[in-house]
């Protein structure tokens, strides 16, 4: 018995020590001394900013790093290989880090690294590091959404082990159309970059700057499941090889306008359950072989250039979640869409049906009432008729509903608003007083400002009631605590806001769309405004009184212009720390610009005050790396000299300190403000020569330039006009506007917000001062006017081929009209009355073929006046007070010989070609002669 015992101690303490031994040999080594000091000086070289990261769970993962305690390999963010101990995988996303990374980083010392993420941060438009190609070992590369720019380095090509790369940008593109900033793919273009990436399944470069077509060789990524290109600027044709491969499970390459092409009629790529083309030039039929798409989820067409029927095929895409088709040229009504009614109720997992804007007509077809997992139904702006199908209020899942702009008629059934689920219900219209309507449809809602209707209805997030003809706030409004977004505009809302309306949704509304009703105030002041998150507010065009609202902290778009508020600007507004955009124009504000103003422009890209009553000296201490885009301070009283310190707005687009009392010297520095499209500087006391400087361009970008009404003396200053690069061509196929964009970090499906600031101003144009409430990209003007410019007018000015207006007038200009002023073929008005000017009205402005304003009166002009095409069209005031200019429409006559035009091309040559022929053989042959002689003597 003993010795069993033995034997079983004997066992049991071997199986213990393999057991010991087995544990001993399994522990991770520790992580790396070289690779944790390299991660401490990665986390030292970059900031903090929480508001670096947009995403909604992001928070500084690498605070917990420490040079002592805590193994690296157990750090957040970082996996260490177990056998070695080396760093494998760096994941830094959504870690609210700031800076730039550079090619001496430590972070390119970790040369084992097979996984990088730096997602979501904010790297301060920096260029990629060529050294990310050194890390060879690299699968995976996440640099998306954390604001690089420039050129995609060649290296990146190198890492011939990727699975997955995420360039994505956050830059937004409107269809197709590039805005300032990025990441672009030039030198090396699309095709060098991924033709040896053989590897890839994921490949994202969304608001990367491609423009250039779409490679054939993404076809040999046989791996491929994702591919986005979406608002690349993408040219030509897209490939059709594209629809055969194996593993594409998501394919986007909307809003490219340029991309064009059609689809295979076989699609073989039987995997795909995203596809998006939203807003390219793909065109021809949808092939009827997408019905044998049995995965896709997700169809979107939207504003292509499909044509025909829709193949019945779709029925077959029982999986299809979201089917868009809107804005393109398919035929017939819905029934005819859906002949087969059978085929339609087959997609009974759609949740997203958009059909706006497809020429549909008849009635709702009353098999909608099948596809009970609807959440969002969209049939505005169609040519629908009949009465609403009752069944619709049988799909208990439905979350959004918008019937605007049909012809249907009769009563909206009651039961709509027992939908649990309904939150956005788009409602306006201008034909029925107090009673809503789907939009130009002939639907009655239900009575606003009946009591009854206050608890009968669902929690809205979304609420459109723009264009109803309310006269005051709907009632039921003051027991909905969840709306996210209120649209009350071009009402007829008049008098107090109702002190109920503070009560609601207090802490979940972000825009409140008040514009152009007949409001007038609070129900005390001064007012702070009880909306704790609240992005957007307009309170434009109404007839409010007493201090403007302070909203809170939260606010980024505060529009208050077109209303008669008094009074000071409240220091308060200086706090807010993320408004993007302040408008106080046209009201009777009053007082000192608040000097804080100019040092709270970290955030702010637009302030507008023009039209007010401000006094004093413009604000002095602007700081340096703001963001303002646009200053309007025209039209006020004020007074002194412009800071030099606005040279620091390096990024201002529009500036305009027109109407004032501003006594100074031309602006020189402004010079220095490369990105400069406006300048406005019209009837003030400026003075004195214009020179450059030390600048050797100035305003490249410049479009328009008024300094009329001034004191400015000299030549004009000719060496600005040769810099002024942006009036030099006309690029008729970019017609945007100008304006300024900003950005909402929001994460709520569905909910639209203004994103964009228009420009607009005053400008004397044709000899009318016309109001420009949006200003196109390619409208360009010149207003140098009553001010005391002499010298002759230089040739350069026919360099700016852009030009639209030109107005010289009441100078002391001598000299002749340049004839290159007939080059300037884009005029519509040109205006170089009350000068000294003398010499003949040069021929060649007949070329102006959009000239519709002319004028050159009170001049010393002479000679006949040009005959023919828009010169038929000028009135005699625009010839008055020159003697000795004759003809047409003047009653004095010109002499025949005076009168006659030169003589055309085609006949001189007629009359003389062949003498000038043969005088130029003749000529050609003495020449020779003399010099063959001349030579053969030496």
């Amino acid at each position: 018995m003993g010795s069993s015992l033995a034997l079983t101690l004997l066992v049991s303490f071997l199986i213990c020590l393999f057991q010991f031994t087995r544990c001993v040999s399994s522990v991770q080594p520790l992580c790396r001394s070289d690779e944790r000091f390299a991660l401490l000086l990665f986390k030292e070289s970059l900031a903090v900013d929480k508001e670096a990261s947009a995403g909604p769970f992001a928070y500084p993962k690498a605070d917990g790093w420490k040079f002592q305690g805590v193994d690296c390999c157990y750090w957040d963010g970082i996996e260490c290989d177990h056998n070695t101990g080396h760093v494998t995988a760096l994941d830094l996303s959504s870690s609210c880090l700031y800076g730039s990374i550079n090619s001496t980083s430590s972070l390119f010392h970790l040369l084992h690294l097979r996984k990088l993420n730096l997602a979501d941060n904010d790297f301060n438009s920096s260029q990629l590091p060529s050294r990310l190609g050194n890390l060879s070992m690299l699968t995976y590369l996440n640099l998306s959404t954390s604001s690089f720019s420039g050129q995609i380095p060649l290296e990146i090509s190198w890492l011939s082990r990727l699975t997955s790369l995420d360039l994505s940008n956050t830059m937004r593109l409107e269809f197709g159309m590039f805005s300032h900033g990025g990441l672009k793919l030039e030198r090396p273009d699309f095709k060098s970059l991924i033709q040896n990436l053989t590897s890839l399944k994921h490949l994202h470069l969304r608001h990367v700057v491609i423009s250039s077509p779409v490679p054939n060789i993404l076809a040999n990524l046989s791996s491929l499941s994702s591919l986005d290109l979406s608002y690349g600027g993408l040219l030509g044709k897209l490939p059709t090889s594209i629809f055969h491969l194996p593993n594409i499970q998501f394919l986007d390459v909307s809003n490219n306008l340029q991309l064009s092409g059609t689809l295979p009629a076989t699609l073989s790529c039987r995997r795909l359950k995203f596809l998006s083309t939203r807003f390219t030039s793909l065109s021809g039929v949808l092939p009827a072989s997408i019905g044998n798409l049995h995965s896709l989820e997700l169809l979107d067409v939207t504003a292509c250039k499909f044509r025909g029927p829709l193949p019945s095929s779709l029925g077959n895409l029982t999986n299809l979640t979201e089917l868009a088709l809107l804005n393109n040229s398919f035929s017939g009504d819905i029934p005819s869409f859906f002949s087969i009614p059978s085929w339609f109720s087959n997609l009974n997992q759609l949740h997203e049906l958009h059909l706006p804007l497809c020429g549909i007509t008849g009635p709702i077809p009353s098999f909608f009432a099948n596809l009970t997992q609807l959440g969002v139904l969209d049939l505005n702006r169609n040519q629908l008729t009949g009465r609403f199908p009752v069944g619709i209020t049988n799909l208990t899942q439905l979350e959004s509903l918008s019937l605007g702009t049909n012809m249907m008629e009769g009563a909206l059934p009651d039961s709509i608003f027992g939908l649990e689920n309904l939150q956005i219900l788009e409602i306006y219209s201008k034909q029925i007083e107090c009673v809503l309507y789907l939009s130009s449809n002939n639907l009655t809602l239900l009575s606003l400002t009946s009591p009854n209707t206050t608890t009968s209805l669902p929690m809205f997030s979304e609420l459109g009631l723009g264009s109803c003809n309310l006269r005051q706030f709907p009632n039921f409004l003051t027991h909905q605590n969840q709306l996210v977004y209120l649209d009350l505009s071009q009402n007829d809302i008049h008098g107090e806001m109702p002190k109920w309306i503070w009560e609601m949704s207090f802490d979940t509304l972000f825009l409140l769309d008040l514009y152009f009703n007949s409001l007038t105030g609070f129900h005390q002041s001064p007012t702070l405004l009880p909306w704790s998150n609240i992005l957007f507010l307009d309170l434009s065009s109404n007839l409010f009184q007493g201090s403007p609202p302070i909203p809170s902290s939260s606010i980024m778009v505060y529009l208050a212009s077109n209303n008669s508020f008094t009074g000071e600007i409240p220091q308060l507004f200086c706090s807010l720390s993320s408004v993007r955009v302040l408008d106080f124009s046209r009201n009777n504000l009053g007082g000192i610009i608040p000097q804080c103003l100019s040092k709270a422009s970290k955030s702010l890209s637009v302030l507008n005050l023009n039209v007010n009553n401000f006094h004093g000296p413009v604000p002095q201490a602007w700081l340096n790396g703001n963001k303002l885009k646009m200053i309007n301070l025209g039209k006020n009283k004020l007074t002194g000299k412009l800071p030099r310190s606005m040279a620091r707005c390096r990024m201002l687009e529009f500036f305009d300190i027109g109407n004032n009392q501003i006594r100074d010297t031309y602006p020189f520095w402004l010079a220095s403000l490369s990105k400069l499209k406006i300048l406005i500087l019209r009837s003030n006391r400026f003075h004195g020569e214009i020179k450059s400087r030390e600048f050797n361009s100035v305003f490249p970008k410049l479009r328009v330039i008024d300094i009329s009404n001034n004191g400015f003396i000299g030549f004009l200053p000719s060496s600005y006009l040769e810099s002024w690069i942006a009036m030099k061509s006309f690029h008729v196929e970019h017609l945007s506007y100008m304006q300024s964009s900003f950005y909402y970090h929001m994460f709520m499906a569905g909910l639209t917000i203004p994103d964009e600031y228009n420009y607009s101003m005053t400008l004397t144009n044709k000899g009318i001062k016309m109001e420009y409430t949006k200003i196109l990209e390619v409208f360009m003007a010149v207003d140098l006017s009553c001010n005391k410019f002499s010298g002759e007018i230089p040739e350069s000015i026919g360099n700016l081929k852009g030009l639209e207006l030109l107005n010289l007038s009441n100078n002391i200009l001598v000299g002749q009209i340049p004839t290159v002023i007939g080059t300037l073929t884009n005029l519509e008005a040109l205006d170089l009355s009350h000068n000294q000017l003398f010499g003949r009205i040069p021929w060649q402005l007949r070329q102006l073929n959009f000239l519709e304003v002319f004028d050159v009166s009170y001049n010393h002009l002479s000679g006949p006046i040009p005959q023919g095409r828009q010169f038929g069209t000028f009135p005699n005031s625009s010839f008055d007070g020159n003697l000795g200019l004759c003809g047409n429409p003047l009653s004095k006559k010109c002499e025949d010989l005076e009168a006659s035009p030169p003589p055309s091309s085609s006949t001189f040559e007629q009359n003389h070609g062949v003498g000038l022929e043969w005088r130029g053989v003749l000529l050609g042959f003495g020449i020779g002669f003399l010099v063959g002689t001349g030579l053969g003597w030496v």
